[in-house]
């Protein structure tokens, strides 16, 4: 049986978080970006989000905050409300969307389905129904062309008597046991609504008690006991930190069983203090918490590599890493490719902040777009001559010259590599 889904919800009005459905009052202080990273490092699998704008003005404000929450979240981001064409799947999916759910309430999405589905993926579609009637009416489209299918009512019991598809449901309802009996059902694939959405519900404690019900749930569970470890005389394991975006190591600590045992229970990385002799949630007092990406135990059991979400700086100076302090560097080439796609990128965006006199970089972006563009296309034309040629050199050359221009091009329109490999990873 898969894993159930916790997952929050965060409705959408005017750009900022409101309390629920038809409501005005601001969730929290309403930053939808910082909600959005708080679920992601508290527990949570996937983040929905409802669009309650009113109009094609507001429909196109709330794509791009939407955008911004997909950029702060380290989860999916499922969003629906107020989709009504193929451009709206088409604006959210390019916004980051990991699917886009579609109303069956109205015959206009009910429309939209299979071409939307043909188009972007089966996975990517998901349908909304709020009545037994949506479905049972529509089942063999849904089962067809939806991925799943999030449910605004406690209709799964309908759903698995005509279909074995997985419903994540929507639900008011606030009370833990009633919620742990909801998850045990089949057909509940997922949790959303009032209770995984609170921002005082604590998403590790309650996995914790469906993993008590025989429910099961994503929580961090070693491979490896610690009893298998080979520790230090003093009974402590030492941890290598690095952040696992850009691999850059960030710090070195220690920890001992119950500190390992809160890292894997909290997903917060916590160590042992030598100096304090006590335990370390590392953030409990800066805020600059690590959230556990993954922890991975070397050849000898003997060292643990943890590659983490940092928060704010990792050293205690204030430096984002505590390897700051340079001792020796002889000269070389850096050739990891993502290092020397950024700094070439941040070369030219230098040169776009800052001209430099006779700069080639400059007198394309004097030029402007159209002739970044017709660079760019005389480039990929110039790929395609140096593929026909048994020369590997020839096209070496034209396909870095085509990378420049394109990062030209990217810097012209404000796109960044991240943004670039965020979405190939998506893909």
């Amino acid at each position: 049986m898969d894993n159930k889904q916790m997952i929050p919800c965060l409705y959408l009005e005017s750009g900022r978080a409101v309390t629920g459905f038809g409501q005005r009052n601001l969730f929290g202080d309403g930053d939808v970006e910082s909600l959005a990273g708080m679920y992601s490092d508290n527990g949570a699998d996937q983040l929905l989000v409802f669009d309650f704008s009113s109009d094609d003005a507001e429909h196109e404000k709330a794509i791009a905050r939407i955008k911004a929450i997909c950029e702060a979240s380290e989860i999916p981001v499922m969003a629906a409300g107020n989709i009504n064409r193929m451009e709206d799947v088409k604006k959210l999916i390019y916004a980051g969307c990991a699917k886009v759910v579609l109303n069956f309430s109205k015959q206009s999405n009910v429309d939209l389905l299979e071409d939307m589905s043909k188009r972007f993926g089966r996975e990517k579609m998901y349908v909304c129904v709020s009545s037994p009637e949506e479905f049972t009416d529509n089942k063999e489209l849904i089962e067809n062309y939806a991925g799943g299918i999030l449910a605004l009512d406690a209709v799964q019991d309908s759903v698995a008597a005509a279909s074995s598809m997985q419903v994540i449901l929507h639900t008011e309802e606030n009370h833990e046991s009633e919620l742990l009996d909801l998850l045990k059902h089949s057909a509940v694939c997922g949790l959303s609504g009032a209770f995984v959405s609170a921002a005082d519900t604590d998403l590790v404690h309650f996995k914790d008690a469906c993993k008590k019900e025989g429910i099961p749930v994503d929580i961090c569970e070693s491979a490896i006991g610690w009893s298998e470890f080979k520790l230090n005389s003093d009974g402590l394991i030492p941890v290598v930190v690095q952040d696992y975006k850009t691999d850059e190591v960030l710090m070195v600590a220690y920890m001992n069983e119950e500190a390992f045992q809160s890292t894997l229970h909290t997903g917060k990385m916590t160590y042992w203090s030598r100096s304090r002799q006590e335990l370390w949630l590392k953030g409990a007092t800066s805020g600059h918490f690590q959230y556990v990406k993954s922890l991975t135990l070397d050849c000898d059991n003997d060292t643990i590599l943890a590659k983490v979400a940092q928060t704010g700086a990792a050293c205690h100076t204030g430096n984002r890493t505590c390897f700051f302090q340079p001792l020796i560097k002889k000269e070389y080439d850096d050739t990891n490719p993502l290092r020397v796609f950024q700094d070439v990128y941040d070369v030219i965006m230098d040169r776009k902040l800052h001209p430099k006199d006779g700069s080639y970089t400059n007198y394309l972006f004097d030029k402007g777009i159209d002739k970044i563009l017709k660079k760019v296309g005389e480039e990929c034309t110039e790929i395609v001559i140096a593929a026909k040629n048994p020369d590997k050199d020839e096209i070496k050359y034209e396909i870095s010259d085509f990378l420049y221009h394109v990062m030209v091009l990217m810097a012209e329109k404000g796109v960044t590599w991240e943004e670039i490999t965020r979405e190939l990873a998506r893909r």
